[in-house]
């Protein structure tokens, strides 16, 4: 049996994931004087969510300067809203720039992990049966990671070739085809304008309109790249005004309503200018309330829209045949190609990972189809384990890289808390965690994640809200900012 670590002050660290969330993770960690850590990547090259989602027109909705870590201000945006190949760029130098590459274990998926109490160490096996210990595990898996592709009847059948946009197929061209598009997320209001004028036919399967926002993207010129260096002022007050806005949004979505109507008003306006046809705005028209499901900003779909060889289908897809896609109008239209743009598994949180915590508990078990974790981060009976993107730790409005620094400080400052105790571990109790999941009940009753009248993938099939934090930003960062000892127990 392993005995426990003797040394705190030397505490090893490993963290699942190379994109966001642990490559800022590995940075935190490196200022804290903690350098026993290794990044595992399943990926053959740092990025995450932006490595591997490589369809057209790829890029964020969140304004660049946002979209980027405050201790690692990004200098490489080319736009307001970066392009993915921006932020992979970011990343890369991420990694160079602040030495995490002799860190980096890639193309090994981690299969399991399992913590054992009495030596206070976690052990990871990867897909090709070795094994590492740490007593600290962190997980950057993503909530966006895994694609989710409907059981539609007759997939099986269909006689071309039928890919997710997350597995973007750049082999095959699209041009002079007819290209059949099922969902219309946040990726297919992307690649469908980049594909769609080159093709014979698309058609877009929609089981419900999005709401549209004009997306005030433009390019920066050469001049002002170079003043985002020189005067980082500027990225400092461009970061405070985006944020500002987007606080601002997070009580439209969170019980006052009114807040939104601006918003809607500039969508619904941005719909009766472009979209001349009323048959055909009436199918571009949300049947919920704002918020409800993503907001998506894009100026390019509605114009897509009117192209003549595109066709929007109301009410999604009924099944498959072996020459194309039968709508809910029972209408067969012929494909060569079929797109999904239908999301990702959001509720596998630790995917596909098996994590076993004290007296052999697996995670996924323990949750029982209900994820949730203190503050996003850290669960009963899984001692030293902590969760980057965690369950509640998403929004409708909001920055990722934002609520991840609020993580990081939240790790930072229990493993701080471990060194100077000498504590073999740390567990949350379960207490704490039984008056989180009240919280979260109890706050996200008056979303509009809950009472907006859509299916969305914020809540689980017993319609619980386990994705979305339902509060302020500011909130979050004052509750992630130091740890209460008093809410966990320790073990020497």
């Amino acid at each position: 049996m392993e005995s426990a670590n003797p040394n705190q002050t030397d505490i090893s660290v490993g963290i699942v994931g190379a994109g966001f969330g642990g490559l800022g993770m590995g940075i935190r960690l490196a200022q804290q004087g903690i350098r026993n850590f290794e990044i595992f990547e399943r990926g053959d090259s740092v990025g995450g969510v932006w490595r591997a989602n490589r369809y057209p027109g790829a890029a964020c909705d969140v304004p660049s300067h946002l979209y980027s870590f405050s201790f690692a201000k990004g200098h490489e945006w080319t736009r307001r809203y970066a392009p993915r190949a921006d932020i992979v760029r970011y990343l890369e130098r991420l990694a160079d720039d602040y030495g995490l590459r002799p860190h980096l274990t890639l193309n090994t998926e981690v299969t399991e992990a399992s913590f054992d109490a009495e030596a206070g160490r976690w052990t990871i096996t990867t897909e090709a049966g070795e094994t590492r210990r740490f007593d600290v595990l962190v997980t950057a898996c993503g909530q966006l990671t895994r694609p989710a592709i409907p059981g539609l009847r007759g997939l099986e059948d269909f006689s071309g070739p039928a890919f997710h946009s997350a597995e973007w197929n750049h082999e095959i061209s699209l041009e002079g085809k007819r290209i059949a598009v099922i969902g219309t997320g946040a990726s297919a209001i992307q690649f469908v304008p980049e594909i769609a004028p080159k093709t014979a036919h698309l058609a877009i399967y929609q089981r419900s309109a999005p709401w549209i926002v004009p997306k005030s993207d433009r390019a920066y010129p050469e001049w002002e790249r170079r003043l985002f260096k020189t005067l980082p002022g500027r990225v400092a007050l461009s970061r405070l005004g985006n944020f500002t806005f987007l606080e601002s949004a997070t009580y439209a979505f969170t019980g006052k309503s009114w807040v939104g109507r601006p918003i809607q008003a500039i969508a619904d306006r941005e719909r009766r200018r472009v979209l001349t046809d009323p048959e055909l705005r009436e199918r571009a028209t949300p049947d919920y309330t704002l918020g409800c499901k993503r907001v998506l900003f894009t100026s390019d779909w509605y114009p897509t829209l009117n192209l003549p060889q595109v066709e929007l289908v109301s009410g999604g897809a009924r099944h498959i045949t072996k020459d194309g896609v039968v709508g809910a109008d029972g209408v067969e239209r012929l494909a060569d190609v079929i797109v999904f743009g239908t999301g990702f598994q959001s509720l596998n949180f630790v995917a596909p990972m098996k994590v076993c915590g004290l007296d052999g508990r697996e995670l996924n078990e323990v949750w029982a189809g209900r994820a949730e974790a203190y503050l996003g981060t850290t669960v009963s009976g899984f001692p030293n384990l902590y969760l980057l993107y965690g369950p509640n730790t998403n929004h409708g409005s909001g920055s990722v890289p934002y609520t991840l620094e609020c993580q990081f400080n939240y790790v930072i400052d229990a493993l701080r808390h471990m060194r100077r105790r000498s504590f073999r571990y740390i567990e949350l109790r379960p207490e704490v965690q039984r008056r989180w999941r009240e919280e979260m009940e109890e706050r996200s009753r008056g979303t509009v994640w809950l009472s907006g009248g859509c299916h969305n993938w914020y809540l689980n099939e017993r319609g619980e809200n386990t994705n979305n934090w339902p509060g302020a930003w500011l909130e979050f960062r004052r509750r992630t900012r130091t740890i209460d000892p008093a809410d966990y127990r320790a073990a020497r």
